[in-house]
């Protein structure tokens, strides 16, 4: 199992900036992806990967690990970066993102990257898949837990609701979605385009329990995980409101930054801010 480090709070911080650079450097060599959702995951992830998830590195597929599902898969830069600075491949590798014959692709892809459990691509489906993986832990006896982090934009699509439907009436407690409420998709804002509010009523409704987070503030994330683990008879979703462009200043609650790369000067100015 991997050597959990559970940081302190400053340590997390200096993670995210690592994995927040790694980002804009990846983008912009590649000329394209999605730099807005990926930098509003990573605090979220970093708790996740460093203080909270049972992997392993070295032996990927170790059967007692902890399952992570990227459900909304365009926000695979920020997988990535983590995936490599915990030691699933060569931090080298990420200059290699959207390249032709490359292992990181502009969606996870489960049979060319080691780390990634379930391809992802087709929004909407990684909470049902999840909702398998969890039920098979409890079929074979096993403890580890699936976590499937989903977007808010994601969420309008009916999939999801079959999924926390099931999952809430076969009592799947070792599964825990997150939700990456940055309040912004591709086309707009949320409230404009197809509004899912009240968001965390909506969940309440299909039997799930329910812990709101500022998803960029260590202490409540690191807090709604070890809550999410104490609760039983059902499933947990933790409901994060974050900021779509996250540590970039020009980038940030920016719909324009969901699917554009910064040019070279961009990134330079993006880089300075996460020093």
């Amino acid at each position: 199992m991997v050597n959990l480090k559970h940081l302190d709070t400053k340590s997390l911080e200096e993670r995210a900036k690592v994995i927040r650079r790694h980002i804009i450097r990846m983008l912009t060599k590649a000329g394209s992806g999605h730099p807005g959702s990926s930098l509003s995951t990573v605090d979220l992830l970093v708790a996740l990967f460093y203080n909270k998830l049972r992997h392993n590195p070295q032996f990927p597929k170790w059967p007692e690990r902890d399952r992570f599902i990227l459900s909304k898969g365009h926000a695979c830069p920020s997988l990535y970066a983590i995936l490599a600075e915990t030691g699933y491949f060569d931090t080298a590798k990420l200059d290699t993102l959207r390249q032709f014959g490359s292992t990181l692709q502009g969606h996870p892809c489960m049979k060319t990257t080691p780390g990634i459990e379930v391809s992802g691509g087709s929004l909407g489906q990684g909470l049902s898949v999840g909702l398998g993986i969890a039920l098979a832990a409890n079929l074979d006896k096993k403890d580890y837990r699936t976590y499937v982090m989903l977007g808010d934009g994601e969420i309008e699509e009916g999939q999801v609701w079959e999924a926390a439907m099931a999952a809430s009436h076969y009592k799947v407690d070792n599964l825990c979605a997150v939700l990456d409420q940055n309040g912004l998709q591709i086309d707009g804002f949320i409230h404009e385009i197809m509004s899912s509010y009240p968001i965390p009523d909506k969940w309440r409704g299909f039997g799930w329990h329910v812990i709101e987070i500022d998803g960029h503030n260590y202490e409540s994330i690191l807090a709604a995980y070890d809550e999410a683990e104490k609760i039983k008879g059902r499933p947990t979703v933790i409901v994060a409101k974050t900021v779509k462009g996250k540590g970039v200043s020009f980038m940030e609650n920016q719909v324009d930054w969901h699917g554009k790369a910064p040019s070279k000067e961009e990134a330079e100015r993006a880089l300075a801010e996460l020093k």
